[in-house]
């Protein structure tokens, strides 16, 4: 069989999907890249109830949190038992809840007076309707030894109940059992724990076999998990027969950081079986907080990022199929929910902080709580890290919220143009970073546009230049002062640090930053939080995440310089078409655009790839692959009629400087447009321009509000002006409102 790969196979498809190989006009040019339908129904997940418990509110007991950070305002000890938070909770029938706090504290060290318990709540919900929306702690079960289980001394040792605490065991995940006892997953062995209905410790803890935490109590051998990453998350079978307890980090001895693994207990057998299963988290510092079983072998997850507020950048739930794997052997995972943007009309629980409007998110660190209720609507919630955690109002402690969420079909409008997140939302948080990306997809945008160079093992990371002082924490880091060089970038002398002198491990050690501080002041907050995403990263989030139509997240990805890394042996082509195979994107109908001011290597991607291919174009200048191979022509000689037509012999569009299409004049103003448009589309070719920012610096004079560089002026305005002139999509650091601008 002969292959037919690049442009012929996109025009083949073109073909049998069409049943005509239409070319050379712009009605054929717009919609042959990407049908783009004007309405389409997608799940949009909204707020319809919501509690809080005070973070201040202290149950029945003996003080507690003597030797607790203290934090917010608040320091112990305390006049009874906190309530920091659930970590796991359980539905009964009659609208109450089994709710589960953590080890209280945080640690051994600091957790010896809170008493582990597990406490049957009422939520009085706020709704549409109105409502208090508080929660009520009726009753708790005591968590106890009396009958010397554990097989370690405790901190109640010689009492008659025998109490457990959280220096006891680290209580983190919670099912019930059909006979009405509950299983329990626990970090500091990891261990799982069986209690009868009144909190009695009935079995010695059951360990992970091969596995144990730094504070297993009788430890046998070197740790090999991480303190605070054992059985976060557990679901049991329908049948209540397997649990199903996850690992909330990756082992220190596992080769893939990303890694989390799924384990089955076998309830009857009192063993685990052994079977398990590989999940991969979004990033190597996300964690698995909980878990709850839907189907036969499905799971909801819930993953999230240790970010809070406006930091906070992935707290999401997944839907897992264990009957289904990946070609990496993961489970495959399938996004039911962002916590972190929940449509909220009835703007339920509005003012109390940030998040709580419309739309509504939990933006909490530890988002833990994961439950589909009979009704088949989600339930979460978090646990506080009391004092500690202040995601609502910076300085108070975060209230214990539980919210339930239910996943309406609704439909909704696609944007008029092609809406690309130029470095991600680069507008609003530093650029090339997985937060940018995620506020993204959160502003609707349709691609997110992931700049790529090369680390010096050959591994594909995003930034906008491999030069990387501007934009990492590179220069404030002693033990990378050596690698301060100069180096000529495509004919010019740069000095500064490059991704090409640090392996992937060394770059990762690094922080992102604001590249242009003075004009984006807002995103310095941001600095220092993130590191330097991979390709893979960028891949996966994208395609594990959705439009705001539903549609799947396209990526836009540019090459940076390919004869530069091609010179010192780190080609980019290759690379970056395998990381589009393993995510499973190198194939006809993937939202996936390659992209280069280059164009040989457009070429190649051509000839290696299925996915379209656009040729950026400059301002001035010219392709520096041309510049080095002696030829004459410049990026004014590739936008002629002639040079468009030879484009589209290899690409399906253009990515063309504005003032390509509409100049400026010498006051500022846009001037009168050019041929550029109409005689692109003539040869088969979309036009995608760049880039558009709210700030005044960047716009034309007509669209500049105020006398301030930094101000923010009428992005919308110069945004239609350029669809007015035919321009089929944009790039724009701001794609929040790029997608309000283009809204059908």
């Amino acid at each position: 069989m002969t292959h037919i790969g690049g442009r012929a196979a996109r025009s083949l498809l073109a073909l049998t999907t069409t049943g005509a190989l239409l070319a050379g006009t712009a009605a054929a040019a717009q919609a042959a890249p990407e049908p783009r339908p004007t309405q389409r129904t997608t799940t949009v997940p909204t707020l319809v109830a919501r509690a809080t418990l005070s973070a201040d509110h202290l149950a029945p007991g003996p003080p507690s949190g003597a030797k607790a950070t203290a934090a917010n305002g608040r320091t112990g000890p305390f006049d009874g038992q906190v309530v920091p938070g659930f970590s796991a909770m359980i539905e009964n029938r009659d609208g109450t809840f089994w709710a589960l706090p953590d080890n209280g504290f945080g640690s051994k060290a600091n957790s010896a007076d809170f008493l582990l318990r597990i406490y049957r709540i009422t939520p009085q919900w706020e709704t549409v309707r109105g409502g208090p929306g508080r929660i009520r702690l009726d009753r708790f079960v005591s968590l106890r030894d009396p009958h010397r289980r554990a097989g370690f001394p405790i901190v109640n040792e010689d009492t008659r109940e025998r109490l457990l605490t959280g220096a006891d065991f680290d209580v983190e995940s919670i099912v019930r059992a059909k006979d009405g006892t509950f299983w329990i997953g626990e970090e500091f062995g990891p261990f799982l724990l069986h209690v009868d209905a009144t909190g009695v410790l009935l079995e010695p803890p059951v360990p992970l076999p091969g596995v144990q935490s730094p504070s297993h109590p009788t430890p046998a051998g070197a740790a090999n998990l991480p303190n605070s990453k054992g059985f976060e998350a557990m679901a049991a079978s329908a049948d209540g027969r397997y649990l199903y307890p996850i690992l909330e980090g990756a082992r220190t001895d596992d080769a893939q950081p990303r890694r989390r693994w799924i384990h089955e207990f076998d309830t009857r057998a009192k063993r685990y079986t052994p079977r398990r299963w590989a999940y991969e988290s979004d990033t190597d510092a996300s964690l698995v907080a909980d878990a709850f079983t839907v189907g036969r072998h499905e799971l909801l997850v819930a993953e999230r990022d240790d970010f809070e507020g406006e930091q906070a950048v992935v707290k999401r739930v997944y839907r897992v199929d264990l009957d289904r794997r990946d070609r990496d052997g993961f489970v495959q995972k399938e996004l039911v929910l962002d916590a972190l943007k929940i449509a909220n009309p009835a703007r339920i629980g509005a003012g109390d902080g940030y998040g709580t409007g419309d739309p509504f998110s939990l933006p909490v660190q530890s988002f833990e709580t994961i439950v589909q209720l009979r009704d088949g609507r989600l339930l979460i919630g978090n646990d506080n890290n009391f004092p500690g955690n202040d995601a609502r109002v910076p300085g108070e402690p975060d209230d214990t919220e539980i919210a339930v969420v239910e996943l309406r079909r609704q439909r909704v409008s696609a944007n008029g143009a092609l809406v690309v997140a130029h470095r991600g939302a680069s507008g609003h948080r530093p650029e090339h970073t997985l937060a940018s990306y995620a506020e993204a997809i959160r502003q609707c945008a349709d691609h997110i546009e992931p700049d790529l160079v090369s680390t010096k093992d050959g591994v594909l990371v995003a930034r906008h230049e491999n030069e990387i002082g501007g934009t990492t924490d590179v220069a404030a880091r002693a033990e990378f002062a050596g690698r301060r060089t100069t180096r000529t970038i495509d004919g010019r002398a740069i000095t500064g640090w490059f991704t090409e002198d640090f392996t992937l491990a060394e770059l990762r050690t690094l922080r992102a930053k604001e590249r242009i501080p003075a004009l984006r002041p807002a995103n310095t907050a941001f600095d220092g939080l993130y590191p330097v995403p991979t390709l893979d990263e960028v891949l996966d989030l994208a395609r594990r995440s959705r439009t705001c139509d539903g549609r799947p997240v396209g990526v836009y990805p540019e090459t940076k310089h390919p004869t530069y890394f091609d010179s010192i042996g780190l080609s980019l082509e290759e690379p970056l078409v395998e990381g589009l195979r393993r995510a499973g994107l190198d194939r006809p109908g993937a939202r996936i655009v390659l992209q280069s001011f280059e164009t040989q290597n457009l070429r190649e991607l051509d000839r290696r790839s299925r996915a379209r291919i656009v040729q950026l174009v400059d301002c001035a200048g010219a392709p520096y692959d041309l510049v080095a191979a002696g030829d004459p022509r410049t990026y004014a000689d590739l936008v002629s009629r002639k040079g468009l037509r030879a484009i589209s012999r290899y690409a399906d569009g253009v990515g063309l400087c504005k003032d390509r299409m509409i100049p400026r004049t010498a006051d500022g103003r846009l001037g009168r447009p050019t041929r550029a448009i109409t005689d692109a589309h003539a040869a088969g070719l979309t036009v995608h321009g760049w880039t558009f920012r709210r700030e005044n610096q960047f716009l034309p004079v007509e669209f500049r509000r105020g006398a301030d560089p930094a101000g923010i002026g009428d992005l919308a305005g110069e945004i239609r002006a350029f669809l007015a002139v035919g321009m089929d999509g944009f790039f724009t650091d701001n794609p929040g409102a790029g997608a309000a601008a283009v809204a059908r």
